[in-house]
């Protein structure tokens, strides 16, 4: 006899943990699938985001950031360590425990809220009388069924046509993050954030890095004049990006991995390098869900189809997350799966699309919240912009770091901020008070008129709000 509960949800991502949690939280008894497996063969809850994105990338990138600093930029201190060498499987298990202590913790999570958890893959078997029936195929094949399901599957790498990954040569990023020792050369293919981001972590520990990009500006989601500040830092540190290739035939050997392409001129080049990571975007994990059992509705690119509340067309079934649209951010999910908890509980659930902010964890980071100046421009939005340097900012000069600038874009006439545009040093944390000041109706005079720390990074975003209106207290 299949066990009963309130809700089921398959996937234990950023999504679909939360998901499972708040509905507990909130009284409902809760299932959560996920099959995702540690080295061992363990339970890894957490998805993508934990075992192989968000997490374990900035821990390499934390990582190699040391490294570089202690080579390149101690002796400015006054610091002498003489070379400083970098034992790459021992990185390679720092990240690895870090990884293991998110997903103790969410086991930790799912126990402390009630939350059964069952390890292995969960799909739709049938519609049954007051809801639907679950398979867990794990080491044990189980039944479950529940009224309320809310699919967070999340999504897999898109690999090249005819060029599948075998995570030695040809890398997602799964094998991106498991490299056991810094190649000599290094190539991607595509300049969005996996790629800048895995580019950063091994130029500086001394691998030589080509990024082939299809697009033919680089960061075109990115506003146009931070996106250009963004390339000059990274030409800057010696990543080399081309822009506007075609990608031909792509070869793999044991001496490594040879790209076949046109470049932006129209010229035949051969990129030869020992590994090749390809970041060209991800796509909607609904393979072995068994969808077609119940008639759930996918869309073109295999997405699950969901209306403004993440309900699809399917009573009592939810989706969240990177397999439904909208962009592919853990924090994007979070937010949906909170909202469909509640709406599950009879309560009124909310996610604000145009305040999730956007990060690339790269140095400089680069960070963003609502409209482009491109955008606003294509839109017809009368608008006034303020920028100011992390050069002029006291606390930059003391880190060392003055790369980079903040924008604001406000109405031209209500003067409410419409975007927030940032590269520099922190900015990762900086984003976050657009974000509140959007999600409130600010304007920039608000943000203007706040009393900021001296010295700090923070004091640019002021500046940044000051010059919007040509004011400015720097003197």
């Amino acid at each position: 006899m299949s066990k009963q509960f309130d809700v089921i949800v398959i996937g234990a991502g950023p999504g679909g943990y939360i998901a499972a949690i708040r509905a507990a939280q909130l009284g409902k008894t809760v299932a959560c699938i996920d099959e995702w497996k540690n080295a061992a063969g363990g339970a890894a809850p957490g998805g993508t985001c934990t075992n192989v994105g968000c997490i374990p990338s900035k821990a390499l990138l934390q990582s190699s950031e040391h490294f570089e600093h202690a080579n390149l930029h101690f002796a400015d201190h006054g610091i002498s360590t003489g070379k400083v060498d970098i034992d790459v499987p021992k990185m390679i298990a720092r990240k690895d425990a870090i990884v293991k202590q998110n997903n103790d913790g969410i086991l930790y999570l799912f126990k402390k809220n009630k939350v059964t958890f069952f390890h292995g893959r969960g799909s739709f078997v049938r519609t049954v009388e007051g809801g639907y029936e679950i398979k867990v195929a794990g080491k044990e094949e189980e039944s479950i069924t529940a009224a309320q399901i809310v699919v967070a599957t999340g999504s897999n790498a898109r690999a090249l046509p005819g060029v599948p990954f075998d995570e030695e040569n040809i890398l997602s990023n799964d094998g991106a993050l498991r490299l056991g020792k810094t190649p000599k050369k290094l190539g991607l293919i595509g300049a969005g954030v996996i790629g800048l981001e895995m580019g950063s972590v091994w130029r500086r520990l001394g691998t030589e890095v080509t990024v082939l990009e299809g697009m033919p500006t680089f960061l075109p989601v990115v506003d146009e004049q931070i996106a250009k500040e963004a390339k000059k830092a990274f030409d800057k540190q010696g990543l080399k990006i081309e822009m506007g290739v075609k990608i031909g035939e792509v070869k793999s050997s044991k001496k490594g991995v040879s790209v076949a392409y046109t470049n932006a001129k129209g010229e035949a080049q051969t990129l030869d390098v020992d590994k090749l990571i390809v970041s060209i975007g991800r796509t909607a994990n609904t393979i072995g869900l068994n969808a077609e059992a119940v008639g759930l509705q996918l869309d073109e690119r295999g997405c699950i189809v969901v209306d403004d509340d993440c309900k699809t067309n399917l009573p009592g079934v939810w989706a969240v997350g990177d397999v439904v649209r909208g962009p592919m951010l853990a924090h994007k999910a979070e937010e949906e799966a909170v909202a469909v908890a509640e709406r599950i509980a009879g309560q009124h659930g909310h996610v604000n699309f145009a305040t999730l902010p956007s990060v690339i964890y790269t140095s400089p980071e680069v960070a963003w919240v609502g409209r482009t100046e491109q955008q606003l421009k294509a839109d017809g939005v009368k608008y006034k912009a303020g920028t100011f340097p992390f050069l002029a900012n006291g606390r930059a000069r003391a880190l060392g770091d003055t790369t980079g600038m903040v924008k604001f874009l406000a109405d031209a006439e209500t003067d409410e901020i419409l975007g927030v545009h940032m590269v520099g040093p922190m900015v990762s944390e900086l984003i976050s008070e657009a974000v509140v000041a959007m999600e409130f109706k600010a304007s920039s005079e608000d943000i203007a008129r706040i009393c900021h720390a001296h010295p700090s990074l923070s004091e640019s975003t002021k500046e940044a709000a000051l010059a919007v209106d040509k004011r400015t207290l720097n003197f």
